[in-house]
This record gives C-alpha cells, structure tokens and sequence, in this order.
C-alpha cells in the first residue's frame, strides 16, 4: 500500500534538520527554471504592499529599523 501524503510528510518532518534542509534544496533543485520563477513570483497586492513601504521610507527613512533590532526582536519572542 503507498503511504498517504500525511504519512510522508510526518515520517519527514521526523528526520533531522540537516537531512530536511537537503531534501528541501533537492526538491528545490529540481523543479525546472519556469516552475521556480512562478513560485517566486509576487501576487499584485504584494508588489503594491512593497511600493507602499519603498514610498514610505523614501518619505522618511528615519524610520527605518536596522535589520540587527528586527532579528534581536524576532528571537526574543522564542
């Protein structure tokens, strides 16, 4: 019987992080050039939501946050 979707999904997540982060590149790796494009590729609310953010620190670049405060931030919620 070939294991359902759930089924493999738990017995993978139960491998290590290293063996995870390589079968993630390898699954990565071989989707072709087109298919990781789209994957990549921003809906339209996006791509407004990051001009939005390039007009506002454009308007006022003081406010800013260097990326060690938002790292230092996201970790201390953990």
């Amino acid at each position: 019987m070939t294991p359902t979707y759930p089924e493999v999904m738990a017995a993978l997540l139960k491998l290590p992080e290293d063996e995870r982060v390589d079968l993630a590149m390898a699954l990565w790796a071989s989707l072709g050039d087109s298919s990781r494009a789209a994957a990549l590729e921003l809906t339209p609310e996006q791509s407004e939501e990051l001009d939005r953010r390039l007009q506002e620190h454009v308007a006022d670049p003081a406010t800013a946050v260097p990326w060690e405060e938002v790292r230092k931030r996201l970790y201390a919620g953990r």
